[in-house]
């Protein structure tokens, strides 16, 4: 995109050809004109002798006359810039030039601005063309630029999401991990202390039979109290109950949904909540454990949490129907 021939036509006429600079400056100033696009035609200068031939061999000296005393050739014709020296025609050019290069200092001259001849108007034209190819040449690079730069961004960003992501699912699968461990260890814990009581119960049991016995017979029901005792089988160690399940669910397009269900729902609830928030799409699909590994089917649905072992916490993979 650029300065149609007629915008730059009408731009060197008003700024009679002084340079490129001021092209540019004087279109900047009047881009909003209505007609600054219209066909543009060349004005015609003054010239001269026209009228010469109907005043007679006479005029000569009456035009000799009014030029000795043509006050006109005192007054100002242009304005000159005291900083650089350039000669300017009109007082808009004379704040165009100032805006341009911030020179202040101007004052009244009676030299007249030069009109340029055709050719240079020329190459005033060529070069004020070549100066706004070499804009748009500039620009564009920079528009380039910054795309390129906006794009690595963009990379950058997904990349450091992605593995913000995975870091996270790490992060859960090793609490889920330690929170296992922890269990078991409490579990062991427990029957520990089971088979502790079992066997202070036995000592006291024969402590108390010991003295109620005689001499003769203790040491005989000593043995049959103690036979009795590890005929007896032990207590089953106590179970711990849990009232909820942490599930975590994979999606097909490799985002996870995280939720606390009962453990008394059934797996419904989770398909149910998979549906009302999952990303990967519709379509059927149904659950499975990876270790141990099982797929669970369309009767395991009406099935409470607890009696499918996911309590107190387990991971769900989608599978597609």
């Amino acid at each position: 995109m650029g300065f149609s021939e007629n915008r730059a036509k009408r731009a060197l006429t008003a700024t009679q050809y002084k340079g490129i600079q001021e092209a540019i400056d004087w279109i900047g100033a009047h881009e909003n004109d209505p007609s600054i696009d219209d066909p543009f035609v060349e004005p015609q200068g003054h010239k001269l002798c026209e009228d010469s031939s109907a005043d007679g061999g006479g005029s000569s000296n009456s035009e000799g006359q009014q030029s000795t005393n043509d006050p006109s050739q005192s007054e100002a014709k242009s304005l000159k810039c005291d900083d650089c020296g350039k000669l300017i025609k009109s007082t808009e050019e004379a704040e165009m030039h100032a805006a341009r290069t911030s020179h202040q200092n101007f004052s009244e001259s009676t030299e007249e601005v030069k009109p340029l001849t055709e050719d240079e108007r020329k190459q005033q034209m060529e070069r004020l063309q070549e100066k706004i190819k070499l804009r748009q040449q500039e620009k564009k690079a920079l528009e380039k630029k910054e795309a390129i730069e906006k794009e690595k961004l963009r990379r950058k960003q997904g990349k450091q999401l992605t593995n913000m992501k995975q870091q996270m699912e790490t992060d859960e699968l090793m609490k889920i991990a330690e929170q296992k461990r922890r269990e078991k260890l409490e579990d062991k814990l427990a029957r520990k202390k089971v088979k502790d009581q079992i066997a202070q119960d036995k000592a006291d049991r024969a402590a108390r039979f010991g003295k109620t016995a005689g001499t003769g017979d203790s040491s005989v029901a000593t043995d049959a109290a103690v036979s009795q005792q590890q005929k007896e089988p032990a207590p089953p160690a106590a179970k711990k109950e849990y009232n909820e399940a942490r599930i975590q669910i994979r999606l097909t397009d490799g985002t996870t949904l995280k939720q606390t269900f009962s453990a008394d729902e059934q797996l419904s609830a989770i398909r149910l909540y998979v549906e009302m928030n999952r990303s990967d799409g519709m379509g059927p699909f149904t659950f499975m454990t990876t270790f141990p590994r099982k797929v669970f089917t369309s009767e395991d649905m009406e099935t409470p949490l607890k009696e499918l072992g996911l309590i107190p916490s387990a991971v769900l993979v989608t599978k597609p129907l």
